[in-house]
C-alpha cells in the first residue's frame, strides 16, 4: 500500500511539472508573437506599458483642416481664330491667326479699306465694311478669304455689320438717305430693308442673343439714346431718356441685361440695365472715361476701357458692382476687347511695342502674349465663336 501510494505522488508530481513547463513555453511564444504584430518596443513604449500596465488606445482625433482641400483647375490652350484688321500693306486688310500666334493668314487684299470684320454665328463666313469699289459697302467671304461678295450697291457709305443669331440676316448702318439709318440685308444679298426713317439718326445695330430684338443708337431725341426694336423694324422702343448721352450697348450673352455707356453723371461711366431699361444699375464711379462694355460668356463679368489712370487700361467690373479689377497695367493703349468662346482668354489691341499689335491673356490678365509681330498698326480683334 505504502509502495502504491508512494508512485502515486511521484506520478503526480512529475505531471505538475510538465504542466508548469507547458504554461512557461505558452509565455514565452506570447510574449514573441506580441513582438511580431506590434507590441511596445523602445521606439514607442509609453510610461503605463513601463509600468507593467496595458498601453492606452490613442483616442484624440486629427482635427480636418479649416483650409479648402488644393485644386488644381487645368486650363486649357487657346483655341480658335481670332480675325483682325492690319495696315501691314499700307491700307486696311483683313487677317486671321490662330489664337496661339500661329499660321496668320490674310484674306482680303484690296487697294481699299477693308474693316470692321464680324463672324458669323457659325464661324464659317465673315462680314465686313469695305470701299474697294468707291464707298463703304458691305461684304461678305467665306472664313478663309474665298468667294468675296458685295451685299450692298449705293453710293453712301454703309458700315458696322451685325449677324442675326442664326446666321441669315445682317443689319448694317447706312447714311444713304442722308442721316444714319439701319438696314437689314439677307447673307446672300437679298431682300434689302430699311428698319428705321428717323432724321435724328440711328446706329450701331446688336441683335438680342435670341434673335428677337435689335438694340441701336439713336439721336432722334436730341442726344444719344438707346433704342430697342423688333428684326422687322416694328416696336421701336427708347430704352433710355435721359439729357447726357447713352451708347455703347452690349447684351449679355444670355440676354438678361443690356450693358451700356452713360454720360448721365458728368462723365463716362459703366451701367446695366434690363431688356426693357428699367432698373438701371452704375457699375463704376470716376472721373474718367468709363465705355465699350463687353460681357464675359458668363454673363457676369464685363471688361471695359478706362483711361482712369491717365492712359488707356481695360478693367473688369461685376454685372452687380462689385470685383472691380484692373486687368492692364501698361504705359500704352490697351482696348478693342474680345473674349474667347469658353470665357478663359481675351485677345485686345495694345500700342505698348511701339504700334498697336494684338495680345492675347488670360481673362485674370495673367500671360499677356503678343500674337502680331508686325511694325504697322493691328487693331479691331474679334475671335471667332467657335
Amino acid at each position: 500500500m505504502v509502495e502504491k501510494s508512494t508512485r502515486s505522488i511521484l506520478l503526480l508530481l512529475i505531471g505538475l511539472s510538465l504542466l508548469l513547463l507547458v504554461l512557461a513555453g505558452c509565455d514565452l511564444s506570447g510574449a514573441g508573437l506580441g513582438a511580431a504584430v506590434g507590441a511596445p518596443t523602445p521606439e514607442n513604449v509609453t510610461e503605463a506599458t513601463q509600468q507593467g500596465l496595458p498601453p492606452t488606445e490613442n483616442t484624440t482625433e486629427t482635427q480636418p483642416s479649416t483650409e479648402p482641400p488644393p485644386t488644381v483647375e487645368v486650363t486649357p490652350p487657346p483655341l480658335g481664330r481670332i480675325a483682325f484688321v492690319s495696315e501691314v500693306d499700307g491700307n486696311d486688310n483683313i487677317y486671321v491667326i490662330n489664337a496661339d500666334g500661329s499660321n496668320q493668314l490674310q484674306l482680303t487684299n484690296s487697294s481699299g479699306q477693308d474693316q470692321t470684320p464680324a463672324w458669323s454665328p457659325d464661324g464659317a463666313w465673315i462680314a465686313f465694311a469695305s470701299d474697294r469699289d468707291g464707298n463703304m459697302e458691305i461684304y461678305v467671304m467665306n472664313a478663309d478669304g474665298s468667294n468675296q461678295m458685295r451685299l450692298t450697291n449705293n453710293d453712301a457709305k454703309d458700315g458696322n455689320p451685325s449677324w442675326s443669331p442664326d446666321g441669315t440676316r445682317i443689319t448694317f448702318e447706312s447714311f444713304v438717305d442722308g442721316n444714319w439709318e439701319i438696314y437689314m440685308v439677307g447673307a446672300d444679298g437679298s431682300g434689302l430693308t430699311r428698319l428705321t426713317n428717323d432724321p435724328g439718326g440711328d446706329s450701331r445695330p446688336l441683335w438680342s442673343p435670341d434673335g428677337s430684338r435689335i438694340a441701336f443708337v439713336s439721336n432722334r431725341g436730341g442726344n444719344s439714346d438707346i433704342f430697342v426694336m423688333s428684326p422687322d423694324g416694328s416696336n421701336q422702343v427708347s430704352l433710355t431718356a435721359d439729357a447726357a448721352p447713352d451708347s455703347d450697348p452690349a447684351w449679355a450673352p444670355n440676354g438678361s441685361k443690356i450693358a451700356f455707356t452713360s454720360w448721365r453723371d458728368g462723365d463716362a461711366e459703366i451701367y446695366t440695365m434690363n431688356p426693357d431699361g428699367s432698373n438701371p444699375l452704375r457699375l463704376t464711379n470716376t472721373t474718367a472715361k468709363d465705355d465699350l462694355p463687353i460681357w464675359a460668356p458668363n454673363s457676369y463679368q464685363i471688361f471695359f476701357r478706362s483711361d482712369r489712370d491717365n492712359n488707356t487700361e481695360i478693367y473688369s467690373v461685376n454685372a452687380d458692382a462689385t470685383g472691380l479689377f484692373r486687368v492692364t497695367d501698361d504705359p500704352g493703349y490697351d482696348g478693342a476687347i474680345t473674349w474667347s468662346p469658353d470665357g478663359y482668354y481675351v485677345a485686345f489691341s495694345t500700342d505698348r511695342d511701339g504700334n498697336l499689335n494684338i495680345y492675347r491673356m488670360g481673362a485674370d490678365g495673367s500671360n499677356q502674349t503678343r500674337l502680331t509681330t508686325v511694325s504697322a498698326a493691328d487693331d479691331y480683334a474679334v475671335w471667332a465663336p467657335h
